[in-house]
């Protein structure tokens, strides 16, 4: 077994172990797959991601073939999150997803990220169980667009909680800064802000690089702060991170 950096050779092996991991791992119809698919790993993705210093793709060779990968992001300056582990159905229960994990850390906290977060879709039990199993707290929730539907992806830490500050959103509405639940930004980190305290109305970000809530959109359709022009940068490729 050997895992390594993914290179551009690597692509097509990348979509074909994507493919057979989501039937294998998710309820979803043929066409949501082929549609994620075509959104996350087509070759101009792939080619970005593989570009992106914040961005990083392992890839696990057995026999000299590609039988798995991971994909993670380093979201804030000490942050990285996971967004992927796929291992092929037939190489499963070898233990080939444990060491991607510890092989993904390690390369993480070798850019500066210190703590982990994890993302898995709601409906996937043994993605959430492979966290819990792990001592990862499920600190929130997101929402992703695949072939038109929206599904659950649920966020793990294993870092310490610091929770929900509330905030004056300045019209006096309290809105609740979640300190766990961030994503990148071309200066600073945004972090997720909520309408209500339990978390289930999104209210929009608050840019972390000059201490302000940032809900203006440029003519990209991107979120960006007006007053230092921080650019929120998606985790994924898909329509729910534009």
């Amino acid at each position: 077994m050997d895992i390594r950096p993914a290179e551009p050779a690597d692509r097509p092996a990348i979509r074909d172990v994507a493919r057979r991991s989501l039937q294998a791992s998710y309820s979803l119809g043929p066409q949501a797959i082929t549609s994620a698919i075509e959104e996350w790993y087509d070759e101009g993705r792939l080619a970005e991601t593989l570009a992106d210093g914040d961005r990083l793709l392992l890839v696990v060779e057995r026999d000299e073939q590609v039988v798995g990968f991971s994909e993670s992001v380093v979201a804030a300056d000490d942050t990285g999150t996971l967004l992927w582990i796929h291992v092929d159905p037939a190489h499963r229960g070898e233990g080939l997803a444990s060491e991607l994990f510890d092989a993904t850390r390690t390369h993480l906290e070798q850019r500066g990220a210190s703590n982990l977060h994890g993302r898995v879709l709601e409906d996937n039990v043994e993605g959430n169980t492979f966290y819990t199993e792990r001592g990862f707290e499920h600190v929130g929730t997101e929402q992703v667009e695949i072939d038109g539907r929206t599904y659950v992806e649920n966020i793990y830490s294993e870092a310490e909680q610091w929770g929900r500050e509330p905030l004056d959103d300045g019209n006096g509405r309290t809105v609740y800064v979640d300190h766990d639940n961030h994503e990148r930004g071309s200066i600073a980190p945004f972090q997720v802000v909520f309408a209500d305290e339990t978390g289930e109305d999104r209210y929009g970000y608050f840019c972390s690089n000059c201490n302000t809530l940032a809900n203006a959109m440029d003519s990209m359709g991107r979120i960006e702060c007006d007053n230092c022009g921080n650019v929120r940068k998606p985790l994924r490729w898909d329509a729910a991170y534009l």
